[in-house]
């Protein structure tokens, strides 16, 4: 694996940033000066089309569904001639009644979430991870009720459930490679206005994406995965 080169502009793979907090966090790294190599699951015209549109020499897009094994292949084919400084995961998804308890959800469903949030993204994870440089970054997009530790209300259960195997899948990933000196991190942003946030939720995408992209960035250099919020203040497991 490459080293960073300070001749060279930063870049990171960003998966999920069709809208958004995926698309705000592409927003914030072009801000940076950073080219961005950016997916979108669909075929048609995405938020992320219209930055690329005013930052052509920047951003680069890419379609990709996680939940395709063949699509993440492709795409680790189609880019294998390139290195990148950061792997970011975003993509996810929520379970269409959130308010059932977990013994009366259709197994359809709980297929749907889990394999879009836990599997997919560690088959993202596993798929790219050659084309992230020796010091770079490996980062997932989890949630703080992807943590046992503060589950005492339940609720959202098989949304916690995908975002507690995700963490718990990054956990075994990052002991499988004990050695290796990239940064890894779980982000948990917080309870975000979005689409799948809801109109209720506390705080904006404006005030919360570039203090996540900060603290994203600040991981770097220093090795061994970290659950953290958007703050870098470390999540309990």
């Amino acid at each position: 694996m490459k080293s960073f080169s300070g001749e060279q502009p930063r870049t990171i793979l960003l998966v999920g940033a069709s809208r958004g907090l995926g698309h705000a966090m592409a927003i914030e790294f072009v801000k940076k000066g950073w080219h961005v190599v950016g997916t979108v699951r669909e075929s048609g015209r995405t938020d992320l089309h219209a930055l690329a549109d005013a930052h052509r020499d920047q951003v680069t897009i890419e379609q990709l569904d996680i939940t395709e094994p063949e699509q993440i292949s492709d795409l680790q084919r189609r880019l294998s001639a390139r290195m990148f400084d950061i792997l970011f995961v975003n993509a996810g998804t929520a379970n269409r009644d959130a308010t059932a308890p977990i013994g009366h959800t259709s197994t359809d469903e709980f297929v749907r979430v889990m394999l879009t949030n836990a599997l997919g993204v560690m088959r993202a994870v596993e798929g790219f991870q050659d084309l992230i440089v020796a010091d770079g970054l490996i980062g997932v997009m989890t949630s703080g009720q992807g943590s046992v530790t503060n589950n005492t209300n339940g609720g959202f259960e098989v949304y916690r459930g995908s975002k507690a195997a995700l963490n718990q899948f990054m956990r075994s990933y990052a002991a499988r490679r004990g050695n290796d000196p990239r940064a890894m991190v779980l982000m948990a942003p917080g309870w975000i206005r979005t689409a799948l946030g809801g109109p209720n939720a506390p705080f904006s995408i404006e005030e919360t994406i570039p203090i996540l992209v900060e603290t994203l960035l600040a991981q770097r250099g220093t090795p061994g995965l970290r659950f953290i919020d958007r703050f870098g203040e470390t999540v309990p497991w």
